[in-house]
């Protein structure tokens, strides 16, 4: 395959690459992954890519320049550590020597559905697969488009560089990713992980839309196919964002990044990036009929001799993932967008089985949760059974926050306030007992109180208010097991339920102080957990 013509920009970046191949065809693309030898064809004609040491993402080695247009606006933090603009300067010119003289891709895309608000972005790598995952993930644009496509932000990905005077730096690892807002460019070095460019323009985009007066939201989005019915659903890992959003029933809008403008939702990608592990076709039909040619799996195992895919196994992580353009999904709205939002969900993974599977939120309960951002996890069990640990990360996705949190709270309350939205928790986790007594909600279970929470019967239902986290849980739902509904009842150690609700409150209101300290402001304290 000929390289295409010389591509405009490089030249101004300082990349003279011996050839470049640009916004390649999906069958392009495969024929590059092969005869490069950088990925591994499955049984059914999906890629497989291992992405070296790193299987996730790195977010101790994300650095913001400190520069004078943007310094006033980021929220400096254990999320968004400082760079200084000569550290920039001098890997900058290390990227793009390294780069220099090689065989490089390019891919040129938008990020927003909305035309009025997207922006260009144009990412630069030297492998082909890193075109695959950016091809699915970012808008793709038309030929039309493609030929007045003026890049916004550019994202240099020049994985195979480390920074070996890190120390000498100030910075954390020989690994970097680096953003410099005022010119507009990103810098990856020292990992190959995809998920740091996916994630590197929602940052940029989590610093422009707000400042916009436009909400931008890590959460998933879908729209009913006979209401047209907007709903959102916020959640860290592991809580089900991606699974129940990805509703038969409903057309998807995007499975994890959106903003909110005067007009409705946007999807923010062009794709979807899934979790893979312990995949049940039964379970999960969309997502595992989603993974066919052009999908890239990511860190799976599989059998050598035939290729199969064993989802069940974490032997090279637990965060196994796909991506794929949102159309493998055959139910979705297009173009992405949806009108404003009727219901917002926020789901958690409780794993102290405390919370009720589902509660209904005041708007002020709603900025509550929303700050908080919980779920949990179970520790490692190299030793035994261990207690579960709360995780508590603002905005349902801290680490991608370019501004403090309280911003995107109150632009969400703003939006919901004016549209009147209604919200709800939905405990993903454990009900009736916690870790090692408790069961996993049940999924079938869990979509049937989605529906019941669409339709609008649920509010129907008598409701009981939880005495500790102050949210209120019906006594029933159509369809569901009301044993389950009350978290307490659920329970047949009933102290031991009452002890654990407390120690999950205090967590909660501990976590919850930072919001509150030098600003009453914006303190939604009351509308928490109380205790005594």
């Amino acid at each position: 395959m000929q390289a295409q013509a010389q591509v405009k920009g490089l030249k101004e970046l300082g990349i003279e690459p011996s050839e470049v191949f640009h916004n390649l065809s999906y069958d392009e693309i495969f024929e590059h992954e092969k005869n490069n030898g950088e990925t591994v064809l499955s049984s059914n004609g999906t890629m497989m890519v291992d992405t070296g040491i790193f299987t996730g993402r790195s977010p101790k080695d994300k650095y913001f320049v400190d520069e004078p247009s943007s310094n006033k606006n980021i929220w400096w933090s254990h999320i968004n550590f400082k760079a200084s603009e000569a550290v920039f300067e001098e890997l900058y010119q290390k990227c793009v020597n390294y780069l220099s003289g090689k065989k490089l891709y390019v891919f040129d895309g938008y990020a927003g559905a909305n035309p009025e608000t997207r922006i260009g972005l144009r990412v630069v790598s030297e492998k082909a697969w890193q075109h695959h995952f950016c091809t699915n993930m970012f808008l793709r644009p038309s030929k039309e488009e493609l030929a007045n496509l003026l890049p916004e932000f550019t994202i240099i990905n020049a994985c195979g560089v480390k920074n070996e005077k890190y120390k000498e730096h100030g910075l954390n690892s020989e690994v970097f990713v680096i953003f410099n807002l005022a010119k507009k460019l990103c810098i990856i070095g020292g990992t190959e992980y995809g998920g740091e460019m996916k994630k590197g323009i929602f940052s940029v985009m989590n610093y422009k839309l707000p400042l916009q007066g436009i909400v931008s939201m890590h959460c998933s989005a879908n729209i009913g196919n006979k209401d047209g019915d907007t709903a959102l659903f916020f959640g860290l890992s592991g809580t089900g964002k991606t699974t129940l959003s990805t509703d038969p029933n409903r057309k998807l809008i995007g499975d994890d990044e959106h903003g909110w403008d005067d007009n409705g939702i946007f999807n923010i990608e062009g794709g979807c990036y899934a979790k893979v592990i312990n995949l049940d076709p039964k379970t999960e039909p969309e997502i595992f009929e989603a993974i066919k040619r052009d999908a890239l799996l990511e860190n799976v195992v599989y059998d050598e001799k035939t290729k199969v895919v064993d989802y069940t196994s974490a032997a090279k992580t637990e965060n196994t993932r796909v991506s794929y353009p949102i159309y493998h999904i055959k139910n979705i709205q297009v173009p992405s967008k949806g009108g404003h939002p009727k219901v917002i969900i926020f789901l958690t993974y409780d794993a102290f089985g405390v919370l009720p599977p589902v509660s209904r939120l005041s708007i002020e309960q709603a900025m509550y949760h929303f700050l908080s951002g919980y779920t949990a996890k179970v520790a490692g069990t190299e030793r035994g059974v261990k207690e579960p640990t709360a995780t508590f990360s603002a905005c349902f996705g801290a680490a991608f926050m370019t501004l403090h949190p309280t911003v995107y709270a109150q632009l969400l309350g703003e939006k919901m306030r004016k549209h009147n939205v209604r919200a709800y928790m939905m405990n993903t986790g454990l009900v009736g007992g916690a870790y090692g007594t408790g069961k996993r909600m049940n999924l079938p279970a869990t979509r049937k109180i989605i529906d019941e929470i669409m339709n609008g019967n649920i509010d129907k239902a008598e409701f009981v208010k939880h005495p500790i986290f102050q949210v209120e849980y019906p006594k029933t739902v159509e369809g569901v097991d009301s044993s389950i509904l009350d978290p307490r009842e659920a329970w047949t150690d009933k102290a031991a339920y009452d002890e654990s609700s407390k120690k999950l409150a205090g967590m909660f209101i501990e976590n919850f102080k930072k919001y509150v300290e030098g600003s009453k402001d914006f303190d939604f304290t009351a509308f928490g957990p109380q205790i005594g």
